[in-house]
């Protein structure tokens, strides 16, 4: 849909410039015919210009948005990574630990259980009788009971070791398996993680190509608006020599008033464009203003132009006489019409946002017989 609204505004933007190519005799007149033409499809250029901005707006949102999460998914990424190996690491060590474990354990086991039985066949055989018999007295008698029932505690207690220790290795073995299952769990998340990043970078190129198309028909645009400051030069020229008053009059001073109280913003000169990003030589000064504030006529004169203006959108182009001409861009509503005559400080436009312009603000451009100059020579 982008596209088209981008088509749909260009077009617009370029009627302008192709009407004024052949300027008629009647240059007024012509103006005139051209503003008609314009104004009937003001209504549309406004909705597609504002819609535009939404558009770039919201997808540069996105764009940081998707940069931002594939950052912290980078991130995580690194994240998982490090725990993968702290967990195969541990894996390994509890690996080992279980084998000498389970080693020593054999061992023992096979130990006691020999002793066991050879204890068990001497009980049987009376051995162990022969052994308390030979005592030379009772108390030699006693002391070998004792031995013997140590003997036996002994082995208990190696038995209850054994069972302790089976228990343990048991216990090693569920928190190896854990530790596996874990890392499984890790390798899953991190392999879900690559795929949402794989779709996130796509996207990420999809819109990085939607703004780069945008930025190549705003580009398009400034150079209409290039062509419209010439055609303005053409107007100025043309509506001076068939006006009823000669260019020799002087309406004005000759010295400017500030047609805005808000603050210069832009310069004359070059300069890089807000929406472009590119060097663009700026034909006049800007004035940061509130939506709707008063434009005032910087000089005595008469409205040579009041209308729609491609990439200016609405704008007053005042003729003081002598060569000497001023326009006033961007506005939302007009106060004059062409053919009135002003006076210096006369509320003349209301500032806006129209045309080719990233916010409310006034352009206000200087032109000596039709070609700009800076303002601050005249203001």
């Amino acid at each position: 849909m982008l596209p088209c609204y981008l088509l749909i505004w260009l077009l617009v933007l370029i009627t302008p410039a192709r009407t004024q190519s052949s300027p008629e005799p009647a240059s007024i007149d012509t103006l005139r015919q051209l503003q008609e033409h314009i104004d009937q499809q003001r209504s549309d250029v406004l909705k597609e210009r504002d819609r535009l901005w939404e558009i770039e707006q919201a997808t540069q949102e996105q764009l940081n948005g998707i940069l931002y999460h594939i950052h912290a998914t980078e991130t995580a990424y690194k994240d998982y990574n490090f725990q993968i190996q702290v967990a195969n690491k541990r894996i390994q060590e509890l690996q080992q630990e279980l084998a000498i474990a389970q080693r020593v354990y054999d061992q023992k086991r096979a130990a006691t259980i020999a002793r066991l039985r050879w204890l068990q066949r001497q009980r049987h055989s009376g051995s162990a009788w022969d052994f308390l018999l030979k005592s030379q007295n009772l108390k030699e008698f006693f002391d070998r009971r004792q031995r013997l029932k140590l003997v036996y505690q002994a082995d208990r207690q190696i038995l209850t070791d054994l069972k302790a220790k089976a228990d343990q290795i048991k216990q090693q073995h569920s928190e190896v398996e854990r530790q596996k299952n874990k890392v499984a769990l890790f390798t899953q998340q991190l392999l879900a993680q690559r795929l949402q990043l794989e779709a996130q970078l796509e996207n990420q190129q999809q819109l990085i190509e939607r703004l780069n198309n945008d930025r190549q028909a705003l580009e398009a645009a400034q150079e209409q608006l290039a062509a419209d400051s010439q055609g303005i030069g053409t107007l100025i020229r043309s509506a001076i020599a068939k006006a009823r008053y000669p260019h020799t009059r002087t309406f004005g001073r000759g010295q400017l008033a500030f047609p805005s109280n808000g603050e210069i913003t832009s310069n004359f000169g070059w300069r890089t464009h807000p929406l472009l990003g590119k060097s663009r030589f700026h034909n006049g000064i800007d004035f940061g203003a509130s939506y709707g504030s008063t434009i005032r006529a910087a000089d005595g004169g008469r409205v040579i132009f009041a209308g729609w203006y491609g990439g200016y959108g609405y704008a007053v182009v005042i003729n003081h006489g002598g060569g000497l001409a001023t326009l006033y861009a961007h506005s939302s509503k007009l106060y004059v019409k062409e053919g009135q005559t002003v006076q210096r400080g006369d509320a003349i436009a209301a500032v806006g946002s129209t045309g080719l312009s990233t916010g409310p603000h006034l352009h206000f451009e200087v032109r000596k017989n039709g070609e700009p100059v800076d303002p601050s020579r005249y203001l």
